[in-house]
Parts: C-alpha cells; sequence; structure tokens
C-alpha cells in the first residue's frame, strides 16, 4: 500500500512533519509518612478513577497482594512462552476471569524490536484471542504500515491486562496488578528494543505512575532500560478524529528514536 493512501486512511490529509521540540490503629503522625518504597519488581499502588463493583467479583487488590501472593511473581518470571501461555489461560487472579471467553496473551515476534502495549481484551478479542482484531485494531494496523511496520513482523503486541474487563470499562489497579507478572515476563522474553504504550492505562502501568497522554507525548521514557513511548489508544482516535494528527507526529517520533539505536 502506497504512503499517500495508508496517510488519507489515518485520516490525516497532507502529510505532517514533526516539530522539534494502617494493621494498627494509631495518633496520626503531624506530618504525614513518606511512602515506602516498591519492592524490586512491583509496581506500587496506582490510583485509576473509581469503578462499581460487579457482583461476585473479589474486593481490589493492591499490587503487592495481587502480584506477589505466593510466590506467583517469581513464578511466572521462570517461565518461557509455552508455560506462561498456559498460565495465562488458567489465571484465575482477579475477578476478570469470570466472565472472559478465553484469555488474550499477545501476538507476534516473540524477538521483536517493536513491543505495542495496549489496555485490553474487547469484545471481538475476548472471541477470537488475539488482541486488536476490532475496529481498533484495523487501525492501528494502518498505523503501523504507515512506519513501515507489519503486524507479526519485527513487532509484537500485546495489552496491559489479559481478559476483558466487563463493558470495556478500564481496568482497576488490582486487576492490572495481577496481570503485571505476565506482561513483565513478556517483555523479559521479547528484549524489544523500543516499548510504545497505548493510552493512559497502558502507561499508567508501564511507568508506575500517573500519566497524562497529552504532557507524556514527544518524550522518551525508560522502562528497566528499554526506551518507552505513550501515544493515544487507537480506540480514543476512532473517536475523536483531530487528535489522529498528533498521533501521526507520535509515529514520526517512534521512527526517529528507533532509527538512533
Amino acid at each position: 500500500m502506497k504512503r499517500d493512501t495508508l496517510i488519507r486512511e489515518l485520516g490525516l490529509g497532507p502529510v505532517w512533519r514533526l516539530r522539534a521540540r494502617a494493621a494498627d490503629a494509631a495518633p496520626p503522625p503531624e506530618a504525614p509518612e513518606p511512602p515506602e518504597p516498591p519492592k524490586a519488581g512491583v509496581p506500587p499502588r496506582l490510583t485509576f478513577p473509581p469503578e462499581a463493583s460487579e457482583a461476585g467479583v473479589p474486593p481490589r487488590l493492591t499490587f503487592e497482594e495481587a502480584a506477589s501472593a505466593d510466590g506467583r511473581t517469581a513464578a511466572i518470571a521462570r517461565m518461557g512462552w509455552d508455560e506462561l501461555k498456559s498460565a495465562v489461560a488458567e489465571c484465575r487472579a482477579c475477578g476478570l476471569c469470570q466472565a472472559r471467553k478465553q484469555a488474550v496473551l499477545g501476538v507476534g515476534d516473540v524477538e521483536a524490536d517493536w513491543l505495542f502495549v495496549g489496555e485490553g481484551p474487547g469484545a471481538e478479542e475476548d472471541e477470537r484471542g488475539e488482541p486488536f482484531v476490532g475496529q481498533a485494531g484495523k487501525l492501528l494496523d494502518a498505523m503501523l504500515a504507515a512506519i513501515d511496520l507489519k503486524r507479526g513482523d519485527n513487532v509484537y503486541i500485546a495489552n496491559a491486562v489479559k481478559c476483558r474487563p466487563p463493558n470495556n470499562r478500564t481496568p482497576e489497579a488490582g486487576e492490572t496488578a495481577a496481570c503485571w507478572p505476565y506482561l513483565e515476563r513478556q517483555v523479559a522474553l521479547i528484549r524489544p528494543k523500543l516499548i510504545v504504550a497505548l493510552g493512559r492505562p497502558a502507561a499508567q502501568t508501564l511507568l508506575r505512575s500517573e500519566v497524562k497522554i497529552a504532557s507524556a507525548r514527544g518524550r522518551v521514557f525508560d522502562f528497566n532500560g528499554i526506551p518507552l513511548i505513550v501515544t493515544y489508544h487507537p480506540a480514543y482516535l476512532l473517536r475523536n478524529l483531530p487528535d489522529k494528527a498528533k498521533a501521526w507526529e507520535d509515529l514520526c517520533f517512534m521512527r526517529k528514536t528507533m532509527k538512533g539505536f
């Protein structure tokens, strides 16, 4: 497909150029105590918008509770791809497993230079067992093609959570924590040269802090020594067409960053 055709499919019109650019109660102290530093390999608690509890779904978990219980993180950290796939398919670590049809580990080249991480499976992904296969997936494929990339060819696509949240809501902190050891192991196995966080939930999970896409764009973050770039989720772009131009700038920035290696 010609480049001009791809640009039109992205809805950009003319080609854009990237511009430079507490267990026991105790009397409260006079000043709040600083939070304890995170344990190695375990992200601290993130703050997501509160969501209504689903009937029968376990209470929210902290990252420490969900990711470290019973040595689970250490066990996952030793897994190869076959073991990881089986573990994700059988996972019961959070309430998302109750309504899923199948867990979605990821898809693509397991030795890829590029790793794209989204939020979580939608209805079609839950049905087919592959990430980004709906309309957002088609847009992602067009975005990849615009910078000479192709799904499965030096590209791996994963999500912050492996099971579909009810009604496609934003994953809760305990849910992302339950899936964190899987995502962390995927990164360790793939050893990508660049990670791209698609949307705020993915960025917050990977960076372990609150993120605003507007201020995070155009910057290179660090994930355990791997450069990480933040951009919009394709589903967001389908609802907010004017921001496709900004996404094109991000794509150019990704390509420029990769060429610098």
